[in-house]
Protein backbone atom coordinates (compact mmCIF):
# COMPACT_ATOMS: atom_id res chain seq x y z
CA UNK A 1 0.00 0.00 0.00
CA UNK A 2 1.23 3.52 -0.81
CA UNK A 3 2.40 5.69 2.08
CA UNK A 4 0.25 8.65 3.14
CA UNK A 5 1.73 11.80 1.66
CA UNK A 6 3.10 13.91 4.52
CA UNK A 7 6.31 15.10 2.87
CA UNK A 8 6.89 17.24 -0.21
CA UNK A 9 7.44 15.32 -3.43
CA UNK A 10 10.86 16.30 -4.83
CA UNK A 11 9.80 15.90 -8.45
CA UNK A 12 7.07 18.53 -7.96
CA UNK A 13 9.84 21.13 -7.64
CA UNK A 14 12.79 22.02 -9.90
CA UNK A 15 15.86 19.88 -10.55
CA UNK A 16 19.23 21.31 -11.59
CA UNK A 17 21.45 18.61 -13.14
CA UNK A 18 24.99 19.77 -13.91
CA UNK A 19 25.78 16.90 -16.32
CA UNK A 20 22.57 17.59 -18.25
CA UNK A 21 23.37 21.32 -18.35
CA UNK A 22 26.77 20.46 -19.87
CA UNK A 23 25.18 18.10 -22.43
CA UNK A 24 22.66 20.80 -23.39
CA UNK A 25 25.52 23.32 -23.74
CA UNK A 26 24.03 25.64 -21.10
CA UNK A 27 27.41 25.62 -19.34
CA UNK A 28 30.73 24.50 -20.77
CA UNK A 29 33.88 23.18 -19.04
CA UNK A 30 36.84 25.39 -19.95
CA UNK A 31 34.64 28.38 -20.76
CA UNK A 32 32.48 31.13 -19.28
CA UNK A 33 28.94 31.06 -20.59
CA UNK A 34 25.50 32.73 -20.18
CA UNK A 35 22.30 30.97 -21.24
CA UNK A 36 18.56 30.87 -20.76
CA UNK A 37 17.36 27.80 -18.87
CA UNK A 38 13.92 26.19 -19.00
CA UNK A 39 12.24 23.51 -16.91
CA UNK A 40 9.60 21.53 -18.77
CA UNK A 41 6.86 19.09 -17.80
CA UNK A 42 8.30 15.67 -18.61
CA UNK A 43 5.45 14.28 -20.69
CA UNK A 44 3.71 17.38 -22.14
CA UNK A 45 6.84 19.47 -22.76
CA UNK A 46 5.14 22.60 -21.37
CA UNK A 47 7.49 25.16 -19.77
CA UNK A 48 6.94 25.25 -15.98
CA UNK A 49 9.79 27.67 -15.12
CA UNK A 50 12.38 29.76 -16.94
CA UNK A 51 15.46 31.64 -15.81
CA UNK A 52 19.01 32.66 -16.62
CA UNK A 53 22.15 30.65 -15.90
CA UNK A 54 25.74 31.89 -16.08
CA UNK A 55 28.84 29.91 -15.21
CA UNK A 56 32.60 30.26 -15.22
CA UNK A 57 34.33 26.88 -15.61
CA UNK A 58 37.64 28.19 -16.96
CA UNK A 59 39.63 27.12 -13.89
CA UNK A 60 41.27 23.70 -13.53
CA UNK A 61 39.66 22.93 -10.18
CA UNK A 62 37.21 25.66 -9.21
CA UNK A 63 34.37 27.55 -10.83
CA UNK A 64 31.00 29.07 -10.09
CA UNK A 65 27.45 29.06 -11.39
CA UNK A 66 24.83 31.77 -10.92
CA UNK A 67 21.13 31.06 -11.33
CA UNK A 68 18.51 33.81 -11.66
CA UNK A 69 14.91 32.63 -11.56
CA UNK A 70 12.16 35.07 -10.61
CA UNK A 71 13.17 36.49 -7.20
CA UNK A 72 15.84 33.80 -6.79
CA UNK A 73 19.44 34.91 -7.41
CA UNK A 74 21.72 32.10 -6.22
CA UNK A 75 25.44 31.53 -6.68
CA UNK A 76 26.80 28.00 -6.38
CA UNK A 77 30.45 26.95 -6.19
CA UNK A 78 31.68 24.31 -8.63
CA UNK A 79 34.58 21.89 -8.24
CA UNK A 80 36.32 19.69 -10.81
CA UNK A 81 37.82 16.34 -9.83
CA UNK A 82 40.12 14.19 -11.99
CA UNK A 83 38.59 11.07 -13.56
CA UNK A 84 40.36 7.72 -13.41
CA UNK A 85 40.73 7.55 -17.18
CA UNK A 86 41.60 11.19 -17.83
CA UNK A 87 39.67 14.43 -17.98
CA UNK A 88 37.78 16.11 -15.16
CA UNK A 89 34.30 15.69 -13.67
CA UNK A 90 32.52 18.84 -12.50
CA UNK A 91 30.33 18.94 -9.39
CA UNK A 92 28.16 21.42 -7.52
CA UNK A 93 29.21 22.19 -3.94
CA UNK A 94 25.91 22.12 -2.06
CA UNK A 95 25.46 25.53 -0.37
CA UNK A 96 24.02 23.87 2.76
CA UNK A 97 26.00 20.65 3.28
CA UNK A 98 29.26 21.31 1.39
CA UNK A 99 28.85 17.96 -0.41
CA UNK A 100 30.02 17.43 -3.97
CA UNK A 101 26.89 16.53 -5.97
CA UNK A 102 25.77 16.44 -9.59
CA UNK A 103 22.14 17.37 -8.89
CA UNK A 104 20.47 20.09 -6.82
CA UNK A 105 16.76 20.35 -6.01
CA UNK A 106 14.38 23.21 -5.26
CA UNK A 107 11.26 21.57 -3.78
CA UNK A 108 7.92 23.43 -3.83
CA UNK A 109 8.04 26.29 -1.33
CA UNK A 110 11.85 26.31 -1.06
CA UNK A 111 13.77 29.54 -1.63
CA UNK A 112 17.00 28.03 -3.01
CA UNK A 113 18.50 24.94 -4.62
CA UNK A 114 20.31 22.39 -2.43
CA UNK A 115 21.25 18.71 -2.56
CA UNK A 116 18.74 16.00 -1.65
CA UNK A 117 20.42 15.40 1.74
CA UNK A 118 20.03 19.06 2.74
CA UNK A 119 16.23 18.73 2.67
CA UNK A 120 16.26 15.74 5.04
CA UNK A 121 12.87 14.26 5.89
CA UNK A 122 10.97 17.27 4.55
CA UNK A 123 11.03 15.69 1.08
CA UNK A 124 10.74 12.29 -0.60
CA UNK A 125 11.00 10.92 -4.12
CA UNK A 126 7.69 10.36 -5.89
CA UNK A 127 8.19 6.58 -5.91
CA UNK A 128 8.08 6.58 -2.09
CA UNK A 129 4.41 7.60 -2.27
CA UNK A 130 3.49 4.88 -4.77
CA UNK A 131 2.26 1.32 -4.36
CA UNK A 132 4.33 -1.47 -6.00
CA UNK A 133 1.87 -1.52 -8.92
CA UNK A 134 2.12 2.25 -9.40
CA UNK A 135 5.93 2.11 -9.24
CA UNK A 136 5.94 -0.58 -11.94
CA UNK A 137 3.54 1.47 -14.09
CA UNK A 138 5.65 4.64 -13.69
CA UNK A 139 8.85 2.74 -14.56
CA UNK A 140 7.26 1.21 -17.69
CA UNK A 141 5.90 4.58 -18.80
CA UNK A 142 9.29 6.25 -18.24
CA UNK A 143 11.01 3.64 -20.43
CA UNK A 144 8.39 4.00 -23.15
CA UNK A 145 8.70 7.79 -23.03
CA UNK A 146 12.51 7.66 -23.30
CA UNK A 147 12.29 5.34 -26.31
CA UNK A 148 9.43 6.86 -28.25
CA UNK A 149 7.89 9.88 -26.56
CA UNK A 150 4.40 10.48 -25.23
CA UNK A 151 2.71 8.62 -28.10
CA UNK A 152 3.79 5.33 -26.48
CA UNK A 153 2.90 5.90 -22.81
CA UNK A 154 0.06 3.36 -22.76
CA UNK A 155 1.40 0.01 -21.57
CA UNK A 156 -1.09 -2.02 -23.65
CA UNK A 157 0.20 -0.41 -26.83
CA UNK A 158 2.99 -1.56 -29.16
CA UNK A 159 6.56 -1.14 -27.88
CA UNK A 160 8.22 2.02 -29.26
CA UNK A 161 10.55 1.37 -32.21
CA UNK A 162 14.30 1.24 -31.66
CA UNK A 163 15.89 4.71 -31.89
CA UNK A 164 18.35 4.89 -34.81
CA UNK A 165 21.34 5.63 -32.55
CA UNK A 166 20.69 2.71 -30.17
CA UNK A 167 22.24 -0.76 -30.51
CA UNK A 168 19.85 -3.70 -30.82
CA UNK A 169 21.28 -5.40 -27.75
CA UNK A 170 20.70 -2.27 -25.64
CA UNK A 171 17.18 -1.88 -27.05
CA UNK A 172 16.32 -5.49 -26.22
CA UNK A 173 17.63 -5.10 -22.65
CA UNK A 174 15.60 -1.91 -22.12
CA UNK A 175 12.40 -3.31 -23.62
CA UNK A 176 12.86 -6.47 -21.52
CA UNK A 177 12.89 -4.30 -18.38
CA UNK A 178 9.79 -2.49 -19.61
CA UNK A 179 7.97 -5.78 -20.23
CA UNK A 180 8.91 -6.99 -16.72
CA UNK A 181 7.39 -3.83 -15.19
CA UNK A 182 4.29 -4.25 -17.34
CA UNK A 183 3.95 -7.89 -16.20
CA UNK A 184 3.82 -6.62 -12.59
CA UNK A 185 0.99 -4.25 -13.56
CA UNK A 186 -0.91 -7.07 -15.26
CA UNK A 187 -0.52 -9.36 -12.21
CA UNK A 188 -1.99 -6.66 -9.97
CA UNK A 189 -4.83 -6.10 -12.43
CA UNK A 190 -5.56 -9.86 -12.58
CA UNK A 191 -5.61 -10.00 -8.77
CA UNK A 192 -7.96 -7.03 -8.60
CA UNK A 193 -10.34 -8.60 -11.15
CA UNK A 194 -10.27 -11.89 -9.24
CA UNK A 195 -11.25 -10.05 -6.04
CA UNK A 196 -14.11 -8.31 -7.87
CA UNK A 197 -15.34 -11.66 -9.16
CA UNK A 198 -15.33 -13.13 -5.62
CA UNK A 199 -17.23 -10.21 -4.11
CA UNK A 200 -19.60 -9.94 -7.09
Amino acid sequence: MARPRQRVRLEDGLKLDLNLAIRQNLVRPGAARDSAIFWRCRYSGDVVAAGHISADMTGDRRGWLRLQLGTLDQSIDLEARPRHYGGRQWYFICPYTGRRVSTLWKPPGARQFACRQAWGRQVAYGSQFESPRDRALSAAQDIRFELGGKAFLCIDDFMPPKPKWMRWRTYETITGRCEAHEAVCHRYLAGFLAQLKKTG
